[in-house]
């Protein structure tokens, strides 16, 4: 699994951050998405894509 996303895209919603907080942070400057770990561990991947998901703006890419 690899992970990208989109901060230009991103409204700083949050979701992704608390759902998978392992995984995704907010940049303090601008509360944009920051990926903390783009290649999760088997452990954290459903996580990851439960984040995806609730992005309000799809500005979260998961590839397989």
């Amino acid at each position: 699994m690899e992970l990208d996303a989109d901060r230009e895209r991103c409204v700083g919603a949050g979701m992704c951050a608390l759902t998978a907080p392992e995984v995704f942070d907010q940049d303090l400057d601008d509360g944009r998405v920051r990926v903390v770990d783009p290649a999760p561990p088997p452990a954290r991947r459903a996580a990851a894509r439960l984040a995806a998901g609730a992005c309000p703006v799809g500005a979260i890419t998961v590839r397989a």
